[in-house]
C-alpha cells in the first residue's frame, strides 16, 4: 500500500464516529441548553432563555397519556401552536361547555427548530403515539429517564426506567424506528448515574446502541437531592462511551453559567451542558462573560413579563416564575404576592410603559385588571352577611407562600419531577 493511501486511511480511521443527525433534527454538540423543569419550562421561560443565548431549550416533561387525544390548533392572537383537550373533571364525558385545557404550546417562529420535547412514558406504543403528535413542530424528542418524583416513578416512568433497562431500550428503539424516519428528527434520553460506575456503564452501552443521537446525564443518583453536590466521577467514562458510539453527550447538575459550562465541557470531555436552577432564577446566565455576564434581576424580570404577555401565559405560572426571579428580601418580592393580574404586576414593578398591554392581556385571559381577581367572580353576599368579618376576611386576597415554604422544587428537584400524569392545564412541567 502506498504511503498516500496509508495516510488517507489513517485520517479516515481517526475521524470520530457520529450517529447521523436527521435533516430536521439538531446536533447537541457544542450547545449550552435550558434543562426541562417543572413549571419553569413553560413557553415564556423558554423564550427568555433563548433571548439570553441558550442554544437549545427543553420543554417541561409531558406525559404520553396527557398528549394522546389532544387537538392541535393555531392561536392567531399569540402565533403559537397549542395542543388542547377538554378536562375530564372526573367525568367520562366532559361537559361540552367546559373550557379547553392547554397541554403544550410551541412558538414555531421563535423556538420551533431549537425546542426539544421531553416525553414522560413507560410504554413504547404510547410513546410513539404521543411523539407523533408533536414531532413535526419540534427539533427532537427526549425521553425522561431521570425524574425521581413519585408522580413519575409510580407509573414506571422517569427514574424508574433506570431499573427496567429492557423497557427503556424498547421505548427508544420504538421512537427511533417510527419517529426518526417519518419526521426526520433525532431521539435522545436523559438519565441519572447509577450507584456504581459498572452499572452506569452497562446501561449507557445499551442506550447508545439504540440509534439515539444524544444522551444527557444528570450527575446525581436517584435518591440524591439538589442540595447534594453533583457527582462527576463517572462523567468522563460516560462521555467516552457516547463518543465511541457517535452519540452526543450533555452533562447536567450544578452548572450555573455559560462560562462554567464550557470549562466543564473541556474538563470532562462532554459535548455540552444543561443549566437548570440558575436559569430559573436568572436566564441571563446563558450570556458569556465576554458578553457582560449576568444582568440585574430587574432587567431580566421585565423581559420575562414582556414574553409572558406576548404569549398570554397563564397568570398563575407567570407569578410563580416571578417569585423565583425576584430576590426574596426585596420589597418587590413581598408585594408581588398580592398581585392577581398582569396590570397589577406591571404597576407594582414600575413598568408603566407596559400597563396598557397588560390590561389587554388581562381582559383576554378573563382577569379583571383592577380588582385582583377573575372578572366574573362575585362575592357571595349571603355568606358575608352570615359570617360577618370572618367571612369577609376569607374573600380577601391571601399572599401565597414562597416556593421553599410550599415545598415546591425547582429544576434540580424536578429532576425530581415532571408534568404529573393527571396533568393540569398547561403547566406542570418538569426536568428530568
Amino acid at each position: 500500500m502506498s504511503l498516500f493511501r496509508r495516510a488517507i486511511r489513517g485520517i479516515m480511521t481517526s475521524e470520530p464516529k457520529r450517529v447521523p443527525i436527521p435533516r430536521n433534527g439538531v446536533d447537541y454538540r457544542g450547545k449550552i441548553v435550558l434543562a426541562p423543569m417543572v413549571r419553569s419550562g413553560e413557553l415564556p421561560s423558554r423564550l427568555l432563555a433563548l433571548h439570553y443565548g441558550a442554544d437549545l431549550v427543553w420543554g417541561p416533561e409531558t406525559v404520553d397519556r396527557s398528549m394522546i387525544g389532544t387537538t392541535r390548533r393555531l392561536n392567531p392572537s399569540t402565533q403559537t401552536i397549542e395542543w388542547t383537550r377538554k378536562p375530564s373533571q372526573g367525568a367520562k364525558a366532559p361537559p361540552a361547555d367546559v373550557k379547553d385545557s392547554i397541554i403544550y404550546r410551541v412558538h414555531p417562529a421563535k423556538e420551533g427548530r431549537r425546542l426539544i420535547f421531553q416525553l414522560g412514558t413507560s410504554n413504547p406504543d404510547l410513546a410513539v403515539q404521543a411523539a407523533r403528535l408533536v414531532a413535526a413542530d419540534v427539533a427532537g424528542i427526549d425521553v425522561n429517564a431521570g425524574c425521581p418524583k413519585p408522580f413519575s416513578t409510580h407509573d414506571g416512568m422517569g427514574a424508574a426506567l433506570l431499573r427496567t433497562p429492557d423497557k427503556l431500550v424498547a421505548i427508544l428503539e420504538a421512537l427511533v424506528g417510527a419517529i426518526t424516519p417519518e419526521f426526520e428528527i433525532g431521539i435522545s434520553v436523559k438519565i441519572r448515574i447509577l450507584e456504581t460506575a459498572a452499572e452506569t456503564e452497562a446501561l449507557v452501552r445499551r442506550l447508545v446502541a439504540t440509534g439515539i443521537t444524544g444522551l444527557t446525564v444528570h450527575c446525581r443518583t436517584t435518591p440524591m437531592r439538589p442540595r447534594e453536590r453533583a457527582i462527576r466521577g463517572q462523567l468522563r467514562m460516560i462521555a467516552d462511551l457516547c463518543r465511541e458510539a457517535g452519540v452526543a453527550c450533555l452533562m447536567n447538575g450544578d452548572v450555573e453559567t455559560r462560562d462554567q459550562a464550557l470549562s466543564l465541557v473541556r474538563e470532562y470531555g462532554v459535548d455540552g451542558a444543561m443549566i437548570a436552577t440558575q436559569a430559573e432564577k436568572n436566564s441571563s446566565c446563558f450570556r458569556s462573560g465576554a458578553e457582560g455576564g449576568m444582568l440585574p434581576w430587574e432587567q431580566v424580570v421585565e423581559q420575562y413579563v414582556r414574553y409572558a404577555m406576548e404569549v398570554e401565559n397563564k397568570f398563575g405560572n407567570t407569578k410563580f416564575l416571578l417569585c423565583q426571579q425576584i430576590p426574596g428580601k426585596s420589597s418587590a418580592y413581598r408585594n408581588i404576592a398580592a398581585c392577581k393580574s398582569y396590570t397589577k404586576v406591571c404597576e407594582m414593578l414600575g413598568f408603566e410603559h407596559l400597563v396598557e398591554r397588560a390590561r389587554e392581556v388581562d381582559l383576554s385571559l378573563d382577569i379583571d385588571p383592577d380588582s385582583n381577581g377573575k372578572k366574573n367572580k362575585n362575592a357571595n353576599s349571603s355568606a358575608l352577611a352570615a359570617g360577618g368579618q370572618m367571612a369577609e376576611s376569607r374573600t380577601k386576597p391571601q399572599a401565597k407562600k414562597g416556593l421553599a415554604e410550599r415545598g415546591v422544587g425547582t429544576q434540580e428537584e424536578a429532576e425530581t419531577g415532571i408534568q404529573p400524569a393527571a396533568q393540569p392545564a398547561e403547566g406542570m412541567a418538569i426536568p428530568v
